[in-house]
């Protein structure tokens, strides 16, 4: 089966072209402030609770220092940006005939419809700053999962939403997670009930339209006792001439013996600057498994995370990133051991081409009193051209004496020997280049869905057809 959407198979570019004028009926832009704040609450009708913890949020923002490990965005002005735009779609439509043309048209050429018809179980799909398609498959509706628009939640939901929202990744963990718990709009609410499990993936797509644009979307996620549910995060933008700017943020709680995939595939064009913010928790025999794939963007910072709360609480994250161009990629992952018998691996992969910069850092936590915990580290970074280079600055604690925790940490160049070989036998510098690097993430991909495996490796092989040269 051919699906398309589960990652663009070209670059944004390719597919979107330039950004097309899109009309909007609010648009807030300026200097951050209460004012502000306070405006687009009131323009989203939010109980009074909500813009409460915002307005708390900014007082954070205000006061906390510029993260150390933050590079290379000198350029963003938050001054200058729209912090919040709705597009011209008065509810979420629910049927992609009644959005604007010039709106569904991006999703219709990265192919979110095709996909909703084939694979997924609810969609939820965001332009600029409000959700403007949302379905859910009625089967889901009658095992009582919900999946409704963020702000949905907050007015049909206050007090499931108040017990998680802002506090299993609180506002007061760094400057930008501040700022986007203050600005926050769009993303997605959901909640499976005890027992449910739910094998059809549930998807979010965000696309950024406009340049000078901020994105704060935020993903709650909650599976109560002995759940099962796949949630999926797309993200893209058409070419910008200039810089956007995102900051989302995805909180997961599994309930004891639940279950959660969160796969996030990214393909921003490359005048979009992309922090994630991602954390899960983990009760009692939990698990939160992670995939993350990041080809596009001109910076990203992401580090998906787990707290592993409850005794044999388990969880993975395996992060796949690709920084071709003078471009930056800063990821890894954290894992947080508070109880005993808890397991964890980290998978990092990440290559860089055409003076691409990749970075990891990672963090394995194990607290006294988490016994015989268990965490595993592999980092692999592979590197084209020299041109091109990889950091890695891993951090283990280990405060349990039973605790085992291993680490391994690899970085390779491609050498001109292997595409020499490759040539040999008959394929091009691109294709030897391709083949070379879809087998530095064989490993790994057999992780990753069917679909989405498959997508990714097309991905792979166009970014590499348009190399010049490599070695």
């Amino acid at each position: 089966m051919e699906v398309r959407g589960l990652l663009p198979e070209r670059s944004p570019e390719d597919i979107l072209g330039y950004a097309s004028p899109t009309k909007a009926t609010v648009e807030l832009r300026g200097k951050i402030s209460r004012s502000l704040v306070e405006e687009i609450s009131r323009v989203k009708k939010e109980p009074d609770w909500m813009r409460r913890l915002r307005l708390r949020a900014l007082e954070l923002f205000e006061k906390l220092p510029m993260p150390k490990w933050v590079i290379g965005i000198e350029e963003i002005d938050l001054d200058e940006l729209a912090h919040y735009v709705r597009p011209e779609v008065r509810e979420p439509a629910t049927s992609w005939d009644e959005l604007p043309k010039e709106i569904r048209e991006y999703y219709e050429k990265l192919g979110i419809p095709e996909l909703e018809a084939k694979l997924l179980a609810g969609v939820d799909v965001q332009f600029e700053s409000e959700t403007v398609y949302y379905k859910v498959k009625e089967f889901l509706r009658k095992k009582g999962v919900i999946m409704v628009p963020m702000e949905e939640a907050v007015r049909r939901y206050p007090d499931i939403v108040k017990e998680y929202f802002a506090r299993i990744f609180p506002p007061s963990e760094h400057k930008f997670a501040a700022l986007h718990v203050a600005l926050w709009s769009g993303g997605a609410f959901v909640y499976v009930p005890k027992g449910v499990k739910i094998f059809d993936p549930v998807e979010a797509f965000f696309l950024i339209g406009r340049s000078l644009e901020a994105q704060f979307e935020h993903t709650l996620v909650i599976a109560d006792e002995g759940s099962y549910i796949h949630f999926i995060e797309g993200c893209s933008a058409p070419m910008l001439k200039r810089y956007s700017f995102h900051d989302g943020m995805v909180e997961i709680y599994a309930h004891r013996g639940a279950v959660v995939k969160f796969s996030t595939f990214q393909n921003w064009s490359k005048n979009v600057i992309n922090f994630n913010n991602k954390r899960g928790i983990a009760e009692e025999g939990a698990r939160i498994d992670w995939i993350e794939g990041g080809i596009g963007s001109k910076i990203t910072y992401t580090y998906p995370s787990t707290v592993l709360k409850g005794r044999g609480a388990s969880s993975s994250s395996i992060v796949v990133q690709i920084s071709k161009g003078p471009y930056i990629k800063d990821s890894g992952s954290k894992m947080i051991h508070l109880a005993p018998y808890t397991r964890s691996k980290i998978i990092n992969k990440s290559i860089s081409v055409d003076g691409g910069v990749n970075i990891y850092r990672g963090l394995v936590k194990v607290a006294r009193g988490a016994k015989r915990a268990r965490a595993h580290v592999e980092c692999q970074s592979l590197i084209l051209d020299d041109r091109s280079v990889a950091y890695t600055y891993p951090h283990n604690q280990v405060d349990e004496p039973t605790a085992q925790v291993t680490h391994e940490a690899t970085t390779g160049r491609l050498g001109e020997d292997q595409l020499f070989y490759l040539r040999q036998r008959g394929l091009t510098e691109q294709e030897a280049t391709s083949l070379l690097v879809m087998g530095f993430l064989e490993d790994i991909m057999g992780d990753i869905p069917f679909e989405y495996a498959a997508v990714l490796r097309r991905v792979i092989e166009v970014e590499f057809a348009r190399l010049g040269g490599v070695g």
